[in-house]
């Protein structure tokens, strides 16, 4: 089989699987590590898909579809729950907090620390459900028109946000990277995001290895204005090389 043709086949599975391993596909192909390695380089540097550590993943649009809530509002992946439990340690007695309603802030609700008292601020009404149940946290839903797919992130959400002041806002988005910064997939979501950022003492991004150099439609805020990423083993070394340079403090969360 020529190169061109192996690739095609790589780029299919890609797309119809979500993400490919490069072990699995030397056995498919029967060739070495090395040559997928090679296929998978040039794949990337023609555009064509993403690479991670282990193999591959598909290039992001700079758009994204709502998420089905089965996935949104499920156990998540493995690297989702490693960056979740790093992120709760920067969980303080008395804290003001910003959680949002992406996957990940979903995630992070199963490990809230409960030997303290904290208050969360959401603009998701499935967050701001799920923190009832908590005795020790006081939660306050932001005001505004309800849109499921992406929270409460109308101007009127966004002009209640700026009256508020927070210690610590957990955000994310579609994508982060050095050249683009924090990204989403609709400018409303970004203006919304932004502000939250704005009154915000500390900013924490929490971002998965298949966000990280990736950029999205509308850019949320400048790599400056963000204090912390939280990020995956399989994160891109030299992408976060670049967002080292610019001055965030990133920490790698481990595989369990």
């Amino acid at each position: 089989m020529f190169a061109e043709e192996r690739q095609e086949q790589i780029l299919s599975k890609v797309r119809s699987l979500g993400r490919v391993f490069a072990k699995d596909l030397a056995e498919e192909f029967r060739v070495s590590i090395d040559t997928i390695r090679r296929d998978l380089t040039t794949m990337e540097e023609n555009g064509l898909l993403k690479r991670t550590h282990g193999g591959a993943v598909p290039l992001s649009k700079v758009r994204r579809f709502p998420m089905d809530d089965r996935i949104r509002y499920g156990e998540g992946t493995g690297h989702q729950n490693a960056v979740a439990k790093l992120a709760v340690s920067y969980i303080e007695q008395g804290d003001t907090l910003f959680i949002g309603g992406a996957s990940i802030h979903y995630i992070l609700l199963k490990y809230l620390p409960i030997d303290r008292d904290y208050t969360v601020i959401t603009n998701s009404l499935v967050i701001a459900e799920k923190l009832k149940r908590y005795s020790n946290i006081e939660t306050y839903i932001v005001c505004g028109k309800v849109k499921s797919e992406e929270g409460i992130v109308d101007p009127l959400a966004t002009e209640f946000i700026r009256t508020l002041r927070i210690d610590t806002a957990f955000l994310t988005g579609g994508g982060i990277s050095a050249k683009h910064g924090l990204s989403s997939s609709t400018p409303e979501g970004a203006i919304f995001q932004r502000a939250v950022a704005e009154v915000s003492h500390q900013t924490i991004c929490l971002a998965n290895f298949d966000k990280v150099g990736t950029e999205f439609f509308a850019k949320t805020i400048d790599l400056k204005d963000l204090d912390v990423l939280i990020t995956d083993w399989e994160a891109p070394d030299e992408e976060i090389g670049k967002i080292k340079q610019l001055g965030v403090k990133v920490l790698i969360a481990e595989e369990n």
